[in-house]
């Protein structure tokens, strides 16, 4: 094996073979025959958090890796593990202790609370003019919704008249628009 690192001898970077990798690395450079010994660096090992994934009605305990001086924040979209899984997330609470905050060096995390924004479920209520009808629709957590547009969702076609998002008010100006994993509810009437 072969690495390419600095030769005292030559005074600049060179091709060095390396002779023995056990606890030192010991390495010759394969122009002047110099042989130095490395010491090996240690990369920080990562830890697995507790991550409870949140998918509309139910909840999985799953795992995310991280370095322990990585910082996460509420709102931070990673990657959860669940066994063969991999799920994109949002952090939506993070717990230290029996105590809730807003960001935290992995090492101090208990438990990190999220939520799936990959797949979501996003709730319809359309107004006929007497009643209300609940719908609801399951797709991309990229997927736009435009207040003024027009949608068919099971077999209803309705006008998006505002949108709510999880984090703000109401949307209600024509022409604004969101993504759904930000939506807690959309509403419309029925054309």
């Amino acid at each position: 094996m072969f690495i390419t690192i600095y030769c005292p001898q030559c005074g600049e970077e060179c091709k060095h073979e390396v002779i023995a990798d056990s606890r030192n690395r010991i390495v010759r450079c394969t122009i002047c025959n110099h042989i130095q010994h490395l010491k090996k660096s240690t990369a920080p090992k990562s830890i697995i958090i507790k991550t409870i994934i949140s998918r509309e009605n139910s909840s999985m305990v799953c795992g995310i890796e991280l370095l322990p001086d990585d910082e996460c924040s509420l709102d931070d979209h990673i990657v959860a593990e669940c066994g063969d899984e991999s799920v994109g997330v949002e952090v939506t609470g993070i717990e230290i202790v029996n105590r809730r905050v807003n960001r935290a060096r992995a090492r101090d995390i208990t438990v990190l609370w999220t939520r799936v924004i990959e797949q979501v479920i996003v709730k319809i209520s359309v107004h006929d003019g007497r009643r209300t009808i609940p719908l609801y629709k399951e797709c991309d957590g990229e997927d736009p919704f435009i207040v003024g547009e027009i949608c068919t969702v099971q077999g209803k076609r309705f006008k998006i008249t505002q949108l709510k998002l999880r984090d703000g008010p109401l949307m209600r100006k024509e022409g604004w628009k969101t993504v759904a994993q930000r939506l807690k509810r959309v509403y419309g009437y029925r054309l």
